[in-house]
């Protein structure tokens, strides 16, 4: 799938799933900018897509204010005269149980996943819109954002509110041609290594060894890698025509997620008692009582 003569941004493109999508990105032809808050760890990807004959860029900032998100688009416009796609990806932990959680924990996390993801879009919307050629703008929220997990306070808050961007977002760049879908990703990287049972699975990823069978096809755990032809797609004219999505990929796995929607109603004439509220429960609700969190028994 080629993205020649596209220009795109990827935000925490130093490392992990990031490094994977702006690789991929240039493989397919795309002009990359490479966001990440250390000079040298953006660096080393630039040198790997220029040693590869790609063509690469880099906007060294800390992701989370307007400031870093205009940089990067202005360093897309100056160096390679468009923006087509804008990934944002950038993203910290800090996780701990609620009764431990820090506020500047908290706030650092927020800041970087929800936070960064408005700037960045707002940036970008921005861009598109005066550009007038449309793009796409990929978002990267999680399975926690989706289900929830323990010890994930800040994470899942802030990955819930990245989905609610991308269909928010759908809607409103509509008319100027520009989609927005997010990605919910599951890969072998330090964002998981926190997860109860998958330390050692990332700890020998890292080293190199085989991902098993079992994680990649039954879990959909791979490497960073096997999530990057998702967001290579997303910034496709094919992948362009769908908007307002959550799709899951990782390992072997591709998927496509449910958005929040009413599951049964009943109606009381005149409005509701405690009583009646429980009644229901018993009788039509509890059968459809929904699970939480995320089922990983490796």
């Amino acid at each position: 799938m080629s993205l020649k003569e596209q220009v795109v941004v990827v935000t925490g493109a130093g490392r992990g799933i990031g490094r994977a999508i702006a690789l991929d990105m240039a493989q397919a032809g795309a002009a990359v900018v490479v966001n990440d808050v250390s000079e040298d760890v953006a660096g080393a990807v630039l040198s790997d897509i220029r040693a590869a004959g790609g063509s690469a860029a880099a906007a060294v900032a800390a992701i989370g204010d307007d400031t870093s998100a205009q940089l990067c688009v202005d360093t897309a416009i100056r160096e390679f005269g468009r923006m087509d796609t804008f990934v944002a990806n950038a993203g910290v932990l800090r996780d701990a149980i609620l009764w431990k959680v820090e506020d500047d924990d908290f706030d650092l996390v927020i800041r970087t996943h929800l936070r960064g993801a408005m700037t960045c879009g707002r940036a970008a919307a921005r861009y598109f819109r005066q550009a007038g050629h449309g793009g796409a703008i990929v978002l990267v929220s999680s399975v926690a954002g989706q289900r929830g997990n323990v010890g994930q306070t800040a994470y899942a808050a802030a990955k819930a509110g990245v989905a609610a961007l991308a269909r928010t977002w759908s809607m409103e760049l509509a008319r100027a041609d520009v989609s927005v879908n997010a990605i919910v990703p599951t890969a072998l990287t330090r964002m998981v290594a926190t997860i109860p049972g998958l330390g050692e699975a990332v700890e020998a990823a890292e080293r190199g060894e085989p991902i098993p069978h079992r994680l990649r096809h039954e879990l959909g755990l791979g490497a960073p890698e096997d999530v990057a032809p998702l967001a290579v797609f997303l910034a496709s004219d094919e992948g362009r025509a769908i908007t307002g999505q959550c799709l899951g990929i990782g390992g072997d796995r591709l998927s496509i997620w449910s958005h929040p929607q009413e599951i049964d109603i009943r109606h009381s004439d005149g409005g509701w008692s405690a009583e009646g509220i429980a009644r229901t429960w018993t009788d039509s609700f509890e059968s459809l009582r929904q699970s939480v969190g995320i089922d990983l028994k490796t």
